[in-house]
């Protein structure tokens, strides 16, 4: 199922604006630790060359996004997905894998499918892996606050310090070495199904903050950090 994401990119006022509002009448995530959230960390792949990178600048309406994500440095979850984009709905398909099959993943190999799909990550990055030549290019790291309201299957995330690494191969070990965004590394996300409750879109009403398509993807492959 496609939701709605809406993306803004806000200084660090606006955004901490928008969350007091957000905190006091949304539920936080329960996966997150109270006040300080959690950290997400992604390695993302794209192809020989460079396709998905390509389709962010040249605004392609449809483009996807092939990952391996974890939480808060731990490879006790390890989630593989693909997100695919049409305008400003995505769909996620995903599926948890465990070290070994992140390894040959990591290393460029196909792991093993039991139950081929076109809806399946495992079955679209094997095909990505044999037909593109898919292969990791950059670790995208963050901070995020997320708030969820039943209705309209709401999900409203606050991430901070947008940091980048290429030290992929030290990935399945940890100690990766960062470098942080100066610019552009706060990005709020608004997230639903159908509708978005009207008092939630008052809430967010902010005239300096300026919605995008923002990938972070896009900004951590970015040549130079601003």
């Amino acid at each position: 199922m496609y939701r709605v994401e809406d993306k803004y990119i806000c200084d660090e006022p606006d955004m901490a604006l928008m969350e007091a509002r957000i905190a006091a009448v949304l539920e936080p995530d329960q996966n997150q630790a109270p006040v300080r959230g959690y950290c997400i960390t992604s390695v993302y792949f794209d192809d020989l060359f460079d396709s998905h990178l390509a389709d962010t600048y040249d605004g392609n309406p449809r483009r996807e996004k092939y990952r391996i994500r974890i939480y808060n440095g731990s490879l006790d979850m390890i989630k593989l997905e693909v997100k695919i984009k049409k305008y400003n709905r995505v769909m996620k398909k995903s599926a948890v894998i465990d070290r070994e099959q992140m390894r040959a993943l990591l290393a460029g190999d196909r792991i093993e499918d039991n139950a081929p799909s076109l809806d399946s990550s495992v079955t679209l990055f094997n095909l990505a892996i044999r037909e593109r030549g898919l292969r990791p290019k950059v670790i995208v790291e963050y901070d995020r606050n997320a708030y969820i309201y039943e209705a309209g299957n709401v999900r409203i995330t606050f991430d901070r310090n947008i940091r980048r690494s290429f030290d992929i191969d030290r990935f399945d070990e940890g100690g990766m070495s960062f470098e942080n965004l100066m610019e552009n590394d706060r990005v709020l996300e608004v997230k639903y199904d159908e509708f978005l409750p009207q008092f939630i879109g008052q809430l967010l009403e902010s005239n300096r903050m300026n919605q995008s398509s923002c990938s972070k993807y896009r900004l951590c492959r970015e040549k130079e950090i601003i």
